[in-house]
């Protein structure tokens, strides 16, 4: 870690709380085809990766960003970017997850495991969100799979899938809209095949970060946090 947790009044606070953070997520412009905004995504991920350490943070994640449109030019600015991050990260002893997501310049789950083996960095990893595997191509074993050690984080959230029904599963208007229409509900609620994703992950050897990201139901907040910790316990007790 870049400083120890007492180092700061945010990380004397989750001391005397009896609570850690396991990780950070910050979304800036990173890939963005504006350079300024592009410049400024970096200046803010540069804040964020100071705060991450001060807090004794040693992992942050993140998403591609850019514009799916135009992946050639989101692509070059991201390693842009990348190439001003990764010292910072490397000095600081942080690790970033990535995950591809949709409406992002990369949102295949085979292809951003490439880009991330490109990246061909220590501290840069893969994330597998649940919640997007319909948009990130509905393999959440060969995916797993692809990414071996390379995948670090799960988000845990159950969706229905958005190409059932001949397409029509959400009826979205004006007809032809590009937007990536997707939930995060608790497991059970959506066609999710937790059972085969757990299944994969215990035959990967995953031993990373399990996070509940359940963001449908802030009138039972607490109830939706308790049912899926109990929910990932018993997959995690029947696929260990």
């Amino acid at each position: 870690m870049g400083r120890p947790v007492g180092d700061g009044l945010g990380s004397e606070a989750l001391d005397v709380a009896g609570v850690g953070i396991s990780s950070l997520l910050p979304l800036f412009r990173w890939s963005g085809q504006d350079e300024d905004a592009r410049q400024a995504a970096v200046r803010y991920w540069k804040r964020s990766i100071q705060i991450a350490a001060d807090l004794g943070v040693d992992s942050m994640i993140s998403e591609f960003n850019g514009r799916p449109e135009d992946p050639d030019r989101s692509e070059a600015q991201f390693w842009r970017s990348m190439e001003e991050l990764l010292p910072v990260f490397e000095r600081e002893g942080i690790k970033l997850a990535l995950e591809p997501h949709p409406d992002d310049f990369i949102e295949n789950g085979f292809d951003a495991v490439n880009l991330i083996r490109g990246i061909n960095h220590p501290n840069v990893t893969f994330l597998y969100c649940a919640p997007h595997t319909f948009h990130i191509g509905n393999d959440a074993p060969g995916i797993i799979k692809h990414a071996g050690d390379l995948l670090t984080h799960v988000h845990l959230a159950d969706v229905f899938d958005h190409t059932a029904s001949s397409g029509n599963r959400y009826i979205l208007n004006p007809p032809g809209t590009a937007a990536r229409v997707h939930r995060h509900l608790d497991i059970g609620e959506g066609e999710v095949d937790f059972d085969e994703l757990f299944r994969e992950l215990h035959a990967n050897g995953f031993d990373g970060t399990l996070t509940a990201c359940v963001f449908a139901w802030e009138d039972r907040a607490k109830e939706s946090s308790v049912f899926k910790r109990g929910k990932i316990d018993e997959y995690l007790a029947t696929w260990s």
